[in-house]
């Protein structure tokens, strides 16, 4: 559970190592200048490669490869290697670039979350204040609770927050 006194990730990135990670993203794309964006329908729609469709692929290359006059000219056992290779390499890369998005946004949500639940407590504490009647707090009150303004109650508290997060 998070809260304000757990504090499990403190650190921004500096502006330079943040270049040069939007830099190292850029230059992964100008390696990969093939790359392509599909629309839902076409992700849908297309047959899709798994470890078994894998295998039959790589049995039917075989065939090709090896009984070349049973194929016309247009079934291309180069172009269909080329589609099999880079498959299997993107696959590998797929990985890699899994593993870094998720441990970004696994980072993302820590830090969100330690601030969420901070603001939570600021929230809680201003609002402790304009009920005593500290002077010139509402103002931030109120522009505090606009964040639960629709919700029809009041702001959760810091530990139901956190649990929400979890």
């Amino acid at each position: 559970m998070t809260t304000v006194a757990n504090n499990r990730i403190s650190v921004t990135i500096n502006e330079q190592v943040l270049a040069q990670v939007k830099g190292a993203f850029l230059t992964i794309n100008e390696h990969l200048p093939f790359l392509i964006g599909l629309n839902n329908e076409e992700k849908q729609t297309l047959p899709k490669m798994n470890v078994a469709n894998k295998q039959f692929v790589y049995d039917a290359l075989m065939t090709m490869n090896n009984n070349q006059s049973l194929f016309p000219a247009y079934l291309d056992p180069i172009e269909m290697n080329k589609d099999y290779v880079l498959y299997t390499q993107l696959d590998e890369l797929l990985v890699l670039g899994q593993q870094l998005c998720e441990k970004i946004r696994d980072t993302q949500i820590l830090a969100g979350s330690e601030a969420y639940v901070s603001a939570l407590s600021v929230y809680k504490m201003v609002g402790a204040a304009a009920q005593a009647g500290m002077p010139g707090i509402d103002t931030i009150y109120d522009q505090l609770a606009e964040r639960f303004s629709k919700q029809g109650s009041t702001a959760p508290t810091t530990t139901a927050a956190a649990e929400t997060l979890q």
